[in-house]
């Protein structure tokens, strides 16, 4: 069955009507005939199990056969802040994030950060990646679209997930991986927790102090050292495997 996202004023009782490229893609790309089924998604854990209805102009309208809460999410919120990576790493990142569970992306300047946006050029980088967030959510059947944060500084990143439960920094001269297990084992579901990922120059020095003076944990995801996109999918694969019910 294939998966679409509406918003509250595309629902009403018994039907939801959907247009843009979405009403493209139904139409000419999957050719969706009368009484196929969707499964559409409302942002608000809800899904709703539909069958088309009929077409209208730059309009599908879709009937509405049941509704019900979603149980594809985690409950507990995964915050993935990634340092930016070169080149387009991040797509890849935000995709595969998406795929694994995770609830927001928020890229992060750090010290070895090699890329810098301008206005311009960050503004259509974050258009772009919240497209491919868009896609992996419906892709995967997500009940959300997961956000991709502004691009905000290493401090600001710190003060932002201050207020989560947790927050894991996996690094690189960490050594102690039975630590790590039995702590990831004490997470429970419906918790908030944050991962912070270097960039491929690693950490700097300071910013791992500045992760512990506010207690942030320093974890280690293994002997072999691991690129920046490979880094937090490996971390968000094993929360995911630890917190789903």
């Amino acid at each position: 069955m294939h998966h679409f996202f509406a918003s509250p004023d595309q629902i009403s009782e018994d039907t939801i009507r959907i247009g843009g490229n979405d009403y493209n893609h139904i139409r000419n790309v999957l050719r969706i005939g009368a009484e196929e089924k969707l499964s559409v998604y409302d942002g608000a854990y809800h899904e709703y199990i539909c069958s088309l209805d009929h077409y209208e102009k730059e309009t599908a309208v879709l009937k509405i056969l049941e509704m019900k809460p979603s149980e594809n999410e985690l409950r507990s919120k995964l915050y993935l802040f990634q340092g930016l990576p070169k080149q387009d790493k991040m797509d890849l990142i935000i995709q595969k994030a998406v795929e694994l569970g995770v609830h927001a992306i928020i890229p992060v300047q750090m010290h070895r950060c090699i890329v810098k946006y301008d206005e311009k050029k960050e503004k259509a980088k974050l258009k772009r990646w919240q497209t491919i967030a868009e896609s992996a959510a419906k892709q995967s059947a997500r009940a959300i679209i997961p956000e991709v944060g502004a691009i905000i500084n290493y401090d600001d990143a710190l003060i932002f997930a201050a207020s989560l439960d947790t927050v894991f920094v996996p690094y690189e001269y960490e050594e102690d991986m039975a630590r790590t297990k039995e702590r990831i084992a004490t997470l429970s579901p419906g918790s908030s927790i944050g991962i912070f990922i270097g960039p491929e120059g690693g950490f700097e020095d300071d910013e791992i102090q500045k992760a512990r003076e506010r207690g942030f944990e320093t974890i280690s995801l293994g002997r072999r050292i691991l690129r920046t996109e490979t880094a937090g999918l490996c971390a968000l694969s094993v929360l995911m495997f630890a917190l789903e019910t």
